[in-house]
């Protein structure tokens, strides 16, 4: 190679040293067909225990991964007990979020228990970290956590975000929506919400108080129990809707914290969503630094240039390790009077990319103008009656029951209290009988 070529193997430069009048020879290799355990161990430190709140990494609870030729992944997971009620939701985390790296074709689980010595080394280290990290994210650990994502502007994600939490609402949940659109705020005129936001706490540490309203319960087969909306957003925040934030990285990502820390989040949130600002840039990468356990839905048109650039915001959640949990396609045909439909901006770029991404195709919302005028007038569709309000009660539907289901808490480590308070009741009746 001569003197002034770089080699830059793979596309990603790593010793090379740039001169000036070099010229740059890219040479591409292969990607690996499968990932290594290092890869999956490293996936795994995106899998919360929802009680203690670390990843079972950190805890000690991931005690290894092996990786066959044929993409069949086992890892091996202790529990703190073996009857521990969250399994499942372990379980469920660990295969969506191995099953996203690319070669992987199974995943299996050989489940343990911790031993005394190994649950005592587990309880250490989630009290270190609940000390360490205390008020660093408000949100309880018992709710769901979904960053709506695009590429690129102009695909109706605000518009998806806002619908999708009043149609999880209606179905009798508790729903928190982050504006973290910081540039672009558009969610407060989409709910019909005025108001700055207040604080309340006193002068040591005020926190944020959320804006709240009442959803009505349209589920018929639910529980009859009305949901709730909590919204922050800085719309509520500026002199008025017009006012430019000219803010940098720094900035937006701490406005995303203060969102994260600041605000008294209700312990009976069920979901959180996130409506994240287009793009792959600060607040995004923010993001998956501060609330790793986030899992990102990603909203696409149907036109393969749409579909190209939310291609960028998978590749970001993964090189972040959140989990990818399907793709919305919006604006995916109109609907006329009459009732034909036509597809204006094409047809098969949400498809095409769950299936390029190995994600589910949650669902397609239809063009109506009753969508707009719902985000103009801060009345969603969602909570409404036509095909796009159909259409994002299924997505909800989906959502609850297959794609990123409520956690259910009962907790692991009360049961190994109650058992440890059986116990001492018994040794002492048994010590009692002997004296």
């Amino acid at each position: 190679m001569p003197a002034n070529t770089v080699n830059l193997a793979g596309f990603a430069p790593t010793t090379a040293e740039l001169r000036p009048g070099a010229s740059l020879k890219f040479m591409a290799t292969a990607p690996s067909s499968t990932p290594t355990g290092e890869d999956v161990m490293a996936v795994l430190r995106g899998v919360i225990d929802p009680e203690l709140g670390s990843n079972i990494v950190e805890l000690g609870m991931a005690k290894g991964a092996t990786v066959d030729s044929d993409g069949l992944v086992t890892v091996k997971i202790a529990l703190t007990t073996s009857g521990c009620p969250l399994r499942a939701q372990i379980q469920n985390d660990t295969k969506t979020r191995i099953g996203s790296l690319p070669g992987v074709s199974k995943v299996k689980i050989d489940w343990t228990e911790l031993s005394a010595e190994e649950k005592s080394a587990t309880m250490a280290v989630a009290r270190r970290n609940a000390a360490e990290s205390a008020g660093e994210t408000a949100i309880p650990a018992t709710a769901k956590v979904l960053a709506i994502a695009s590429g690129k502007g102009g695909v109706g994600k605000s518009s998806v975000t806002v619908n999708l939490a009043a149609a999880l609402a209606a179905r009798g949940l508790n729903v928190g929506i982050i504006d973290a659109d910081i540039w672009g705020f558009s969610v407060p005129r989409m709910l019909g919400i005025e108001g700055r936001l207040q604080a309340e706490g006193g002068d040591e540490r005020p926190v944020i108080r959320p804006h709240s309203i009442p959803v009505k319960n349209r589920d018929a087969g639910g529980s009859g129990q009305d949901g709730r909306l909590d919204v922050v957003s800085m719309g509520f925040l500026v002199e008025d809707e017009e006012s430019a934030l000219l803010w940098r990285g720094l900035m937006l990502n701490r406005a995303v914290q203060h969102f994260l820390e600041d605000v008294s989040w209700a312990e009976d949130l069920e979901y959180v969503l996130i409506d994240m600002p287009p793009g792959t840039g600060d607040v995004a990468m923010g993001l998956a630094r501060m609330i790793p356990r986030a899992e990102m839905i990603v909203v696409t048109t149907p036109a393969t240039g749409a579909q190209k650039v939310a291609a960028r915001a998978v590749s970001m959640a993964r090189k972040s390790f959140l989990r990818v949990a399907g793709v919305i396609e919006n604006m995916s045909k109109f609907v006329a009077p009459d009732g034909s439909e036509h597809a204006l901006f094409g047809s098969g770029g949400g498809e095409n990319l769950a299936h390029e991404a190995g994600v589910p195709l949650i669902g397609q919302i239809p063009i109506e103008p009753s969508i707009s005028a719902g985000g103009d007038n801060g009345k969603p569709v969602a909570l409404g009656d036509g095909p796009s309000s159909e259409a994002f009660a299924e997505i909800a539907h989906q959502i609850v029951t297959e794609i990123a289901p409520p956690i259910e808490m009962a907790s692991c480590t009360a049961r190994l209290f109650e058992l440890a308070d059986a116990a001492l009741a018994e040794f002492d009746a048994a010590q009692a009988s002997t004296d």
